[in-house]
């Protein structure tokens, strides 16, 4: 198929082996003008050396922006109102960051008139079609050059070669071949492939970083309060915090006491099943923190439907339907359920584990006076319950009476 006409294209570039490659492979191959920009969401690297190489391989324009703020107040905070989890488990790390970086590339491309956009996902994984979906989403016109899909640099060895005779600066480990890949953002770290592969053998040690073993960790329990306000936190024991800095401090806090590792076999979207190694250390305890909250200030059948509502949410951010309509109309009604989330939660963390220990809201919906064991003054009059139960029973009662042919109350 015949490439199409770029001048300018936006490239989502990291820094490393990988996106270096395809900076020049467009250079070459396209005969275009590439853009850089590297989004800074927390994952704990240094973001110059990146500059750095992108000068030196002749990028004129160069977008390096701190997008941390944004990416947990716009895009962690409204996944974890809906208590996210993909297939039970995975608080959606990776998935949730590609919209942000997608969305903030089209806006550049807007700004410096490219006419194309890059990404450098493979084309087996699930974040090609994250970020092609949201690309498509903000800009339909937009045209996407997906190198992975397109080039003949099928080995690791292939990039080396490539970029040894393209003068690209080729770190000393890169050669060496990392043990397994690593994709990390202030929510977490994901770790996938070579040593991982075999899901029969247990992750070596080496694979964990932003977590201690939790045989490691303190002998004695940290208790933390977080504050909530509208299903949102906004405080760690009564400071009040900005939201990068409070899930930067909640991570200090898993990292501290091994908590948030997951070792999963997950069901890609491209319909192959893959092993990663996840650490989320914050979010683990954001995550049961805001259920400790919900729990005494939503009404029954409303966290019943948000909770049977929460596995299609998850799917939808997992596959990369972030700016899709069912999304949208999904956020709109859990956004709705969160009004009255607020107040204090007290955790206990210890030894990987996180476990709520108190609750308490303005808008509780725990009334005492009704569900105590003691005098309840005549809150509840017990003989309800028997006309309740009958009603309930009815159609139990009718069904059983029918298999016995013919039976009548």
């Amino acid at each position: 198929m015949a490439r199409k006409s770029v001048q300018k294209v936006v490239l989502a570039y990291s820094g490393g082996l990988d996106t270096s490659v395809i900076l020049r492979w467009l250079q070459i191959t396209y005969g275009c003008e590439v853009i850089t920009f590297t989004a800074d969401l927390g994952q704990g690297e240094e973001l110059e050396p990146a500059r750095r190489k992108a000068e030196m391989l002749g990028v004129k324009q160069i977008f390096m922006d701190d997008l941390r703020e944004t990416f947990v107040r716009d895009f962690v905070f409204p996944v974890f109102r809906a208590n996210a989890l993909y297939e039970g488990q995975y608080l959606l790390g990776t998935s949730i960051a590609r919209p942000l970086i997608a969305q903030r590339q089209i806006e550049i491309a807007e700004a410096v008139g490219a006419d194309a956009v890059a990404h450098g996902a493979t084309g087996k994984g699930n974040d090609q079609v994250r970020f092609e979906l949201s690309y498509y989403s903000l800009k339909p016109d937009v045209t996407v050059i997906a190198p992975w899909r397109e080039w003949d640099l099928t080995s690791r060895t292939r990039l080396l070669e490539f970029a040894e005779a393209n003068q690209i600066p080729i770190a000393r480990d890169k050669r060496g071949e990392a043990p397994f890949s690593v994709d990390a953002n202030l929510l977490h770290s994901s770790s996938e492939g070579k040593i991982l592969e075999d899901p029969a053998l247990e992750a070596d040690e080496i694979v964990y970083q932003r977590t201690i073993r939790p045989e490691d960790a303190p002998d004695r329990a940290t208790v933390v309060a977080v504050g909530f306000e509208r299903g949102d936190a906004v405080s760690i024991d009564g400071i009040a915090l900005s939201p990068a800095a409070l899930l930067t401090r909640l991570n200090e806090l898993g990292r501290a006491n091994g908590i948030g590792r997951l070792d999963l076999v997950e069901n890609r979207f491209v319909g192959m099943k893959s092993r990663g190694v996840y650490e989320t250390p914050g979010g683990t305890i954001l995550h049961a923190a805001h259920r400790g909250m919900e729990s005494i200030t939503l009404d029954r059948e409303a966290q019943h439907l948000k909770d049977s509502l929460m596995p299609r949410y998850a799917e939808l951010i997992y596959n990369g339907f972030w700016f899709s309509p069912e999304r949208r109309m999904l956020q709109a009604l859990i956004d709705e359920s969160q009004k009255s989330v607020s107040g204090v939660v007290r955790l206990k963390l210890y030894k990987g584990s996180v476990s709520v220990i108190g609750r308490e809201s303005p808008h509780s919906l725990y009334a005492m006076k009704v569900v105590t064991f003691e005098d309840d003054q005549g809150a509840y009059d017990q003989r309800d319950a028997e006309g309740f139960i009958k009603l309930n029973a009815l159609r139990l009662r009718l069904g059983a009476l029918a298999g016995r042919r013919g039976g009548a109350l």
